[in-house]
């Protein structure tokens, strides 16, 4: 990466920060489309329906389009409808007056609230339940909503952009998705590419990512030999930039050794086999399960390690484990491989580590 490039890096210091545009759009043609389009509609007050597949950057997208507007100035609200159960989210949506239900001891403005003059982001908008989806309709065609417990109507200004991996056209099909729904929010639809469609954008990426995790874990890593980072835009990247991303945490952390790029278990199961009596190759379901789960447990204690800032006593209390027993997964799943980095680990408090 170009050395004019090293105090851009510093932009991601804090969680939700905005990209860079040329670390967010990129080399690649297909990304300079979306750059172009994005650019034409990012101050025009229209609903945006982000689409593509998990970990491709659709939220990356949705906070420049925010900074880019003429909201920039407001807050950028993030409603996870896939994370948030039904019961839930109507109340974190809309908000409730004291007394509305049993444990509404306060007011409680919703995020659609918290983002008038802002952004209000709804992410995974295909898993919304129906009976919300009728009153988001309602919010969308003027604006206006009741918090929950109050008989009066509210007014918020704000630009609405939703993202989902699936399919809407299948989902309102399929009766899951209210059309008019669908129709409100469908007025500019981008698509982001997956990681595979964008190769030549891998190695600006892998750097980028490389060098803010230097800066989160106080560690230096060695640069990417030109031989790794052909190896990496040859790579499928199921998982997208989410998945690069945590393949060069590992690298930072763990050094050269740590493998960059895993096999998710469904790759791998198919060469689990053993010979049985007769000399035939047959699947061996007891190690095919334990791989899955070990493989499971490990992705799952990374990612929670990273979300606690690589602090274990968090992390354990997360996982709802022994401090102990954390420890010694960490060990089994090679987490940490050189006996330096795990005593950094060991002495280090809280690594701030940002979003990706």
């Amino acid at each position: 990466m170009p050395a004019d490039n090293s105090i851009r890096l510093k932009t991601l210091e804090r969680p939700g920060a905005v990209l860079p545009d040329h670390i967010l759009f990129g080399l690649s043609p297909v990304m300079a489309e979306i750059q172009a389009r994005a650019e034409r509609i990012c101050r025009a007050n229209v609903p945006i329906l982000l689409c593509g597949e998990g970990g491709t950057g659709k939220e990356a997208l949705a906070r420049w389009i925010h900074s880019n507007s003429e909201y920039g100035a407001g807050e950028f609200v993030k409603v996870n409808c896939a994370a948030i159960p039904g019961t839930l989210l109507e109340s974190e949506l809309f908000g409730y007056e004291k007394g509305a239900f049993t444990g509404a001891n306060n007011v409680k403005p919703g995020r659609v609230e918290l983002a008038h003059r802002g952004t209000l982001f709804l992410d995974e908008i295909a898993d919304l339940d129906l009976n919300l989806q009728s009153k988001l309709l309602h919010f969308l065609q003027d604006g206006t909503f009741s918090r929950i417990g109050d008989h009066g109507e509210r007014k918020v200004d704000a630009r609405l952009i939703c993202a989902t991996n699936k399919n809407l056209e299948e989902e309102t099909s399929a009766g899951r998705f209210r059309e008019d729904l669908f129709y409100r929010i469908h007025v500019f639809r981008l698509k982001m590419p997956a990681l595979r469609e964008r190769r030549e954008d891998i190695p600006l990426l892998a750097e980028y990512f490389r060098k803010q995790f230097e800066r989160q874990f106080e560690m230096k890593a060695e640069s990417f030999p030109p031989e790794l980072l052909e190896y990496l835009k040859n790579l499928a990247w199921a998982g997208n930039i989410r998945e690069l991303s945590n393949g060069v945490a590992r690298y930072v952390l763990l050094g050269p050794e740590a493998a960059i790029h895993q096999e998710i278990p469904t790759r791998r199961s198919k060469r689990v086999v053993v010979e049985n009596g007769s000399g035939e190759a047959q699947v061996t379901l007891k190690r095919l399960s334990k791989d899955a789960i070990r493989e499971m447990e490990k992705n799952v204690i990374l990612e929670t390690l990273r979300a606690n800032q690589w602090n274990r006593r968090k992390t354990a209390q997360a996982l709802k484990i022994s401090y102990r027993a954390l420890i010694y997964k960490i060990q089994d799943a090679g987490l940490v491989s050189r006996r330096a980095s795990m005593q950094r680990v060991q002495t280090e408090g809280p690594i701030g580590l940002a979003r990706n």
